[in-house]
């Protein structure tokens, strides 16, 4: 079901900054649409669309816990901000897991966001966002950088927070993502 409703979503985020799966991308009149001069292309297999006054970057990292995503925060982030002809789309396959932590990266680094503010801020666009432990590590050792300091932690996959949690808790261990609990 997730993956459904992301692969069918443009998710805003700002008002020129837009979240979604590589299928965004390649709607033509959706990028007319939404203003879109720049689209950041997370993906391996995707083809970077060519429209005119479009422009493509790419950012080859795979889907894994162990891919370096967090190589490209800095770039990604300044890609972002420095976009002033128009709006910007960040995709990646489902724009679940790559492209949502680059977004969170962007918004640390020139919204002044914590990571467990950006996180919640993503969230409340695309709630089915689901960055794996991997790239979880690397925001949170961005976050440090930027910060000094992390505002969320990593909760033990083995550790139960409540019964009602249990299935959910299976399901993210099983999927590679850990749960994450956000400081208060």
């Amino acid at each position: 079901m997730y993956l459904e409703q992301a692969a069918m979503s443009v998710s805003q985020i700002t008002p020129t900054l837009f979240l979604s799966s590589a299928d965004a991308a390649q709607n033509k009149a959706l990028v007319s649409r939404k203003g879109i001069t720049l689209i950041i292309s997370a993906t391996l297999l995707h083809t970077c669309p060519t429209y005119q006054g479009v422009e493509c970057f790419r950012v080859p990292v795979s889907d894994l816990p162990h891919a370096p995503l967090g190589d490209h925060f800095e770039r990604v982030a300044e890609r972002i901000h420095n976009n002033r002809t128009g709006s910007t789309l960040v995709h990646c396959a489902a724009g679940m897991s790559r492209s949502p932590a680059l977004v969170m990266a962007y918004l640390m680094r020139y919204r002044g966001t914590t990571l467990r503010e950006a996180y919640r801020w993503v969230q409340d666009s695309r709630p089915y966002i689901r960055p794996n432990s991997g790239f979880w590590r690397q925001l949170l050792d961005y976050e440090k950088k930027l910060y000094g300091k992390n505002t969320v932690k990593v909760a033990s996959p083995l550790e139960p927070i409540s019964v009602n949690h249990s299935v959910t808790s299976a399901v993210n261990r099983a999927q590679g993502r850990p749960r994450y609990s956000l400081y208060r």
